[in-house]
């Protein structure tokens, strides 16, 4: 089975850090998918490039333009995402924002999301628990425990960073491949054996030939 995994990128220069990362995710995910016997379609949004649609749409009323309609599209058709910002001023990136707010406020609701973030400084490393992981799951989505940040220092064959990367993208790839199935009790079969539409008995028959004792 083919699974999808949307990149989000808000980086703003070409070619960028965040880029960079992005793309480092995305195939350390891959490998991870493909590792647990299935392959991966990875797609990237630039958000840069719909940045004009995207200020089109907040002054408009949020009519939506055929860039974000398509962009709303792959969100809705993913099995996992990952998104990475650049820090500005101490949180994501204001482009990132925008794009969060223009999406459906469902659109996110069970996603596996890997989050992650560039800074030219590892002071700004903590903006993924205070800002990105809250985000996401304020929106219902289920964020994998590991974060990745990584500064300008951290690139260049850095252990450390390759390690987490690795890490994040394998949590990812458990949950893009994971079956979706009920809760044990209210679906399935339940215990072995048991068949879910095996006739009751009544309650009254139970306790014929009882005396109470």
């Amino acid at each position: 089975m083919s699974r999808r995994i949307l990149v989000i990128s808000a980086g703003l220069s070409q070619p960028s850090s965040t880029r960079l990362l992005a793309d480092q995710l995305a195939d350390a995910s891959r490998a991870a998918v493909g590792g647990r016997g299935e392959s991966a379609q990875v797609e990237t949004i630039e958000l840069r490039e719909l940045a004009v649609e995207m200020a089109q749409t907040m002054v408009s009323g949020n009519r939506p333009t055929p860039g974000m309609v398509d962009a709303k599209r792959k969100i809705a058709a993913a099995d996992g995402i990952i998104a990475v910002t650049p820090v500005f001023t101490a949180s994501y990136s204001g482009l990132f924002k925008t794009f969060v707010d223009l999406l459906d406020k469902d659109s996110l609701t069970g996603k596996p999301v890997l989050v992650a973030a560039t800074a030219g400084t590892s002071r700004h490393s903590l903006v993924l628990e205070y800002a990105m992981r809250p985000l996401f799951s304020y929106l219902r989505a289920v964020v994998v425990p590991t974060a990745v940040f990584a500064a300008t220092e951290d690139f260049g064959g850095d252990v450390d960073l390759e390690r987490r990367v690795h890490r994040a993208a394998g949590e990812l790839a458990t949950l893009v491949v994971a079956e979706r199935t009920g809760v044990a009790g209210l679906a399935g079969t339940g215990e072995e054996g048991v068949e879910p539409d095996a006739p009751v008995t009544d309650f009254a028959e139970l306790l014929r030939g009882h005396d109470g004792g």
